[in-house]
């Protein structure tokens, strides 16, 4: 596989900005992505491949943080008991 240049930093700027507008997208559609559809292709033109696969799982991490703290950890029951 070609080993990709690291971005520059106008690059990574314009990354994230694509990142964060595609994000606030998401924020403000209740996860909708249809309705953010252009904003990820943009996302992912102007990402490296990889940045967009790590993006995409950090945004899951952060939201399933967020939902532990507004409700709360609830263990499934009788988790690790046999």
């Amino acid at each position: 596989a070609a080993k990709m240049a690291a971005p520059t930093m106008e690059e990574r700027k314009a990354c994230w900005g694509a990142r964060d507008e595609f994000w606030h997208c998401l924020d403000s559609h209740a996860e909708d992505a249809a309705k953010c559809e252009k904003l990820r292709h943009s996302f992912e033109s102007l990402c490296p491949q990889q940045w967009v696969k790590y993006f995409d799982r950090r945004r899951d991490f952060l939201k399933y943080k967020k939902k532990l703290e507004t409700e709360g950890f609830h263990p499934p029951e009788a988790a690790g008991k046999s």
